[in-house]
């Protein structure tokens, strides 16, 4: 299950992250959304876990943790939609 988080300090690393959501099971991969130009975090990232039951029981004991002066959001990522494209045509 791909799990989003978010309001994440833009100092945490993913090592960090990671390390949050061991004690609930077996993590695929853990990954922190950087700013392409300034390699900055933006704040948010995005932690797989194989197993929905041990995803589920880390949103609900992680949704709302304090780290770094922090409430983290946690919650099962939303596909992404593809945007629309501008096709020039009139309706």
């Amino acid at each position: 299950m791909n799990i989003f988080v978010a309001n994440l300090s833009f100092r945490f690393k993913d090592d960090q992250l990671r390390k949050i959501f061991e004690p609930y099971g077996e993590i695929e991969s853990v990954r922190i959304i950087t700013d392409r130009n300034s390699g900055r975090s933006k704040g948010y990232g995005f932690v797989v876990m194989p197993s929905e039951e041990e995803a589920d029981k880390a949103i609900k004991e992680l949704n709302g943790l304090e780290v770094d002066g922090r409430a983290l959001v946690v919650k099962v990522s939303e596909e992404k939609q593809e945007p629309k494209r501008f096709t020039g045509r009139r309706p």
